[in-house]
């Protein structure tokens, strides 16, 4: 990758000079500048392709040149000396040419289309001035097609921008959606009805500037986007900490979009944080309290009861045992570890997941090693990733290196003077490049099509060549393992191509199970460190905090078994956590068991719950307001945007502020989130940088709180008039500085502030533009979150002698069991969401052909599968891809137990 130097020329736009970055395209550093230049086909994530013709602007030679020329200004490089207007009479005349050309065949049905509103399309319609319709001949029409549980699909409404392909297949990397047909009769769609099948195909709702691609989840409950409450939220669904906005109507959460965020997510989302909010919606919320009467049946409690009964639990409760949650917010953690103290406090998982997370944490604070956002992974010019499916456990980031792969294309490209944003050029050009990434997976990989070379093996042979790439890149990297000829050789160009790297990027997460594999892959970190090279590090962890809650004191849920086996519990308090999920079900219920009294808080009904002395219900994601930390150590806020007027639902943390303090009465409680807050950086010295870094509750600018509607909200006073005519006094919120109202500041507030986006002539997600410095660039006043591990390093790394804890095959007909991942399934919140849940698998064991022969069985077959004194029966689906002797098993879907992976195993037919 070559250094990037930035030159400023002079360019004279409507008579006034402007100076801006050589290189750029016309269009981009207008919209930068402010200028409301209508468009359809450009997106400052796809480049410029000049297919809509609808950029018009007027470029004139010289200063005594009074006629110019149109040019489109998406295509037109920034030089110095260039003279351009957007105000010619000309240019506007064609451009309302192009609009009216557009709408020939587009359908008067605005109304009831559930993009209007915020359709860039009406937005540009206005820009351009075309007003009136003359063409009285018969529409072309399109048949639609189903497309699956999130996407809904009215070819109708088309204009033929090409956004939808481009995004799709060239961005994304998805093969199932593509252009049809020629001149008037394009179609965009599958061959066939089908679900859509890339796990990134609801970005075409905001991609699509038209209402052809719309959100099929906010349909079932659709209300106009101007009649929504708004407030920013960070995705729940996996460890990457995605923006997101949450939309509320009538007291229900209706839709979630993208939230822009340079660093992290950019302008997209996978389908799982985009649709995976339904599950606050589920018929499994808990509403109301409960208690387990002397019949051992859980009965409703009424709210009335709840503070005497939790009373009663706790009475003479010496000894108070707390597990947390890496799918809880910061300070509903911290609460129950102030509550019980560091020694009774457990993080809720495994002691394998425990002991993986702890040992990435400690790797990325003490080593010096560059963690990157994924916005730089998308300028690495060499990635080698190490056994993590990551489409299936951190999607984004997968995304994210698939644009890494065009780098290459870029370099070759500024060869030839072709610049960047010219998508299409740039395609074309690279048509027959490779890239420089590589893969090490069991199984087939979502990059495996971009990849320069993807090595197929078992965890162990994965921990073999990365081994081998360490010690070709530093000789005082520990001895590799036997290995076969084929791994040296392959071991031979990836250690060259990391080592020349100037910007290389290493991946892995804690999902194989496999501690060799994560040291093997911080191994060759080191080795790159010590050679003098200044890799980057990604780890996927597990949830969405996970990483805030590994900064916290505490031990695993197995340490947790021991101190019941040895002590007595008075009371369990278990936290937004279904432990069946994390551990063995036998250690699960000895632990229960042996607790005098069991309290669960949780927002949906589960195995655990189902457990409880008292069951306490909690608010969602929505319904509060909290402090996530994502795997590269960003702390970021997440707001509240449905007021929950149920008061028996209550945030975690106040269920818990209540327990305290009546098990101890010198113990006043937190006012609002930020004492909670202000206690935990205090008490926790890893976060103490970020007192005052987060807009308190009492925040305000001109005076004036940050309004969750948008000037345009409508139906205040009538939406609730079948309950009374009379304007109730608007909600209160005591955690953020936004109000339940279209009254406050109605200007842009600060970057992590943002509810929605508006501005004038601009209803769109275009309005974007009036939000950031420039296109792709940071948002104006800086990107959300902290990123606060960053400055903890303070050794020099050191390597690790690679402890395998894969298990050999032993017995006869034995197979070596890994963990498979599925997007969709595999985390629990979003299981419970209708639309992600049309989307799961069934349970599968995937075999290589030569072992479904061994066991005398067809793809397809029911089978049993052994696995420590566990049996299940699966369904078997071939691959290939796996070497004899290896098997992967789907893990943590609907119905399925834990599994403690790797492991060996036996498979049965029936």
């Amino acid at each position: 990758m070559s250094l990037e130097i930035k030159y400023m020329v002079t360019i004279k736009i409507n008579g006034k000079d402007y100076s801006v970055e050589k290189g750029k395209s016309l269009l981009d550093v207008s919209l930068a500048l402010g200028f409301d230049i209508p468009h359809f086909c450009f997106h400052p994530a796809l480049g410029s392709v000049g297919a809509c013709r609808m950029c018009a602007v007027k470029k004139y030679r010289d200063a005594d040149d009074q006629k110019g020329r149109i040019v489109m200004s998406c295509m037109e490089p920034v030089a110095d000396g260039l003279i351009i207007s957007t105000e010619d009479e000309e240019v506007k005349t064609f451009r309302a040419a192009v609009t009216e050309g557009l709408m020939t065949n587009h359908p008067h049905d605005c109304p009831v289309c559930d993009e209007g509103g915020e359709c860039h399309l009406q937005d540009m319609t206005v820009m351009t001035g075309h007003n009136y319709r003359k063409f009285d001949f018969k529409k072309r029409t399109h048949k639609n097609q189903y497309l699956g549980p999130f996407v809904l699909h009215e070819m109708n409404r088309c204009i033929q921008c090409y956004r939808c392909v481009r995004f799709y297949r060239d961005y994304a990397g998805g093969k199932d959606l593509n252009v049809f047909g020629s001149h008037n009769h394009v179609y965009f769609g599958r061959f066939e009805d089908g679900t859509l099948e890339s796990e990134f195909s609801g970005n075409l709702v905001e991609v699509c500037p038209t209402g052809v691609f719309t959100d099929k989840t906010a349909h079932k409950h659709f209300t106009r986007k101007w009649d929504l409450s708004n407030a920013p939220s960070i995705c729940t669904h996996c460890s990457l900490g995605c923006n997101t906005i949450a939309g509320e109507r009538y007291d229900s959460l209706r839709r979630i979009r993208n939230r822009y965020n340079q660093e992290v997510n950019g302008y997209f989302l996978c389908d799982r944080g985009r649709f995976g909010y339904e599950f606050v919606n589920n018929e499994k919320r808990l509403k109301q309290a409960f208690i387990r009467q002397k019949n051992n049946v859980l009965t409703p409690l009424a709210e009335k009861e709840i503070v005497d009964k939790i009373k009663k639990q706790l009475y003479n409760s010496n000894k108070i045992v707390g597990i947390g949650s890496p799918r809880a917010s910061l300070e509903a953690n911290y609460s129950l570890l102030s509550l019980t103290g560091t020694d009774n406090f457990f993080h809720g998982i495994s002691e394998k997941e425990f002991q993986l997370t702890k040992m990435a944490l400690k790797y990325q604070q003490h080593s010096g090693v560059r963690i990157p956002t994924m916005k730089q992974m998308e300028n690495a010019d060499v990635t080698f990733i190490l056994g993590e499916d990551l489409v299936n456990t951190a999607p984004r980031m997968a995304l994210a290196i698939r644009q890494s792969a065009r780098n290459i294309l870029n370099e070759d490209a500024g060869i030839r003077r072709i610049p960047e944003w010219e998508d299409q050029a740039v395609r074309d050009l690279g048509q027959l490049s490779s890239s420089h990434i590589y893969i090490a997976s069991p199984v087939k990989d979502y990059l495996d099509d971009i990849a320069k070379k993807s090595f197929k093996g078992s965890y162990s042979d994965i921990t073999a060549l990365a081994a081998v790439i360490a010690k070709l890149i530093d000789k005082e990297a520990p001895e590799p393992p036997k290995h076969t000829k084929a791994i040296k050789e392959l071991a031979r160009e990836m250690a060259d191509a990391l080592k020349h790297a100037k910007n290389p990027l290493i991946v892995s997460g804690i999902s194989s199970g496999d501690t060799a594999l994560l040291q093997a892959t911080f191994n060759i970190s080191t080795a790159l460190l010590k050679s003098k090279v200044n890799p980057m590090l990604g780890i996927a962890l597990h949830e969405s905090n996970s990483m805030g809650l590994a900064l916290l004191p505490g031990e695993s849920l197995q340490k947790a078994s021991y101190t019941a086996k040895n002590e007595n519990i008075d009371t369990l308090i278990i936290l937004e956590n279904d432990l069946y999920r994390r551990d063995d079900s036998i250690l699960i219920d000895e632990l229960i068991q042996k607790s005098n009294n069991v309290i669960v808080i949780d927002t949906l009904e589960n195995k655990t719950t189902q457990k409880a002395d008292l069951l306490l219900p909690a608010s969602a994601f929505s319904e509060s307001t909290g402090t996530l930390v994502s795997n590269e150590g960003r702390a970021q806020r997440f707001y509240k945007a449905v007021f929950n007027k149920n008061e028996a639902v209550r945030d975690s943390w106040r269920w818990i502020n209540e327990l305290k303090k009546i098990h101890n009465n010198k113990f006043k409680g937190w006012d609002n989130i930020d004492s909670l807050f202000y206690s935990l950086t205090d008490d926790i010295p890893v976060f103490s940088n970020l007192k005052g870094k987060f807009p308190d509750a009492g925040f305000r600018v001109l005076d004036r709180k940050i309004p969750r509607q948008s000037i345009r909200f409508s139906g205040r006073t009538s939406m609730y008039a079948n309950l009374s005519v009379s304007e109730k006094k608007l909600p209160q919120d005591p955690d953020s500085p936004f109000a339940y109202s279209m009254e406050g500041f109605q200007e842009n507030p600060p970057s992590s502030l943002v509810p929605f986006y508006w501005s004038p002539g601009w209803n769109s997600v275009q309005a974007l533009y009036k939000y950031v410095d420039k296109a792709n660039g940071p948002l104006k006043g800086g990107n959300p979150g902290v990123l606060f591990l960053d400055s903890l390093s303070s050794e020099q790394a050191k390597y690790f002698n690679i402890t395998s804890n894969e298990p050999g095959i032993t017995g006869k007909d034995e197979l070596v069991i890994f963990p498979v991942y599925q997007i969709f399934g595999s985390e629990e919140l979003s299981s419970e969401a209708s639309g992600v849940s049309e989307r799961i698998k069934k349970p599968f064991l995937l075999l290589n052909s030569d072992d479904i022969t061994k066991i005398k069985a067809s793809a397809g077959d029911i089978a049993d599968l052994e696995i420590n004194n566990t049996i299940i029966s699966i369904e078997i689906v071939m691959d290939n891809n796996l070497k004899p002797g290896v098997a992967g098993v789907s893990v943590q879907l609907p119905g399925m137990p834990y599994l403690a992976l790797p492991a060996r195993g036996k498979v049965h037919i029936n």
